[in-house]
């Protein structure tokens, strides 16, 4: 292997043990147990991330970047506004049927229980959602609407509301505390979202 193939071989191996470690012990998963798991030393850690937090940090971001890429296809550059945001809350009902669903929320459980003792974690994880938010909303801006086009700061002020929403429904879904959950139930709820009262001034 090359050097940056035994660097990328490491970096992968990091992430995927911080993942499994946060899922499991949320603010009481060590630095010590993750490199441990991964086979490394904490001096790889400080070597490719930095700290801890930057470990979390890029970890964070490379679950958001698979996730964001997968939302692009899922919704196609054509459709209008009220047609996106209906084929973004199918997608999200589609991810909590992932067999992957429940470690995924048991991560981001861990990850905001870590977060709430941690200042320097906190901030980190905030600019992550902003990070996030700021994604979402380029899926919609330019999308046709009544009255015109979506603007970037209504975009914003849209895909702050959905990911609150879908967000919660999804956890109540992977949870199992609702009988039923569909893809029409979803979508209905997104697309009440989709309003001049919610969008905001241009």
């Amino acid at each position: 292997m090359t050097r940056g193939e035994i660097k990328e071989r490491n970096r992968r191996a990091l992430l995927q043990a911080a993942r499994q470690a946060v899922a499991r012990d949320g603010h009481r998963a060590r630095l010590e147990e993750i490199t441990e798991q991964a086979g490394l030393t904490t001096g790889a850690v400080y070597s490719l991330f930095g700290s801890k937090n930057g470990l979390l940090a890029a970890l964070v971001e490379d679950l958001s970047g698979h996730h964001y890429a997968a939302v692009e296809q899922a919704v196609p550059v054509g459709l209008d506004l009220v047609e996106a945001v209906d084929a973004f809350a199918r997608f999200c009902v589609r991810t909590c049927a992932d067999p992957e669903a429940l470690a995924q929320l048991s991560f981001e459980t861990g990850l905001q229980d870590m977060a709430l003792r941690d200042p320097g974690l906190r901030a980190v994880l905030a600019t992550s959602i902003r990070s996030h938010e700021e994604c979402l909303a380029e899926v919609f801006t330019g999308r046709a609407f009544p009255g015109g086009s979506v603007t970037q700061p209504q975009a914003r002020r849209l895909a702050t509301v959905l990911r609150a929403l879908l967000a919660g429904l999804g956890q109540r879904a992977v949870l199992g505390l609702d009988e039923e959950h569909s893809e029409q139930h979803f979508a209905a709820a997104a697309r009440a979202m989709a309003t001049p009262a919610v969008l905001g001034p241009a």
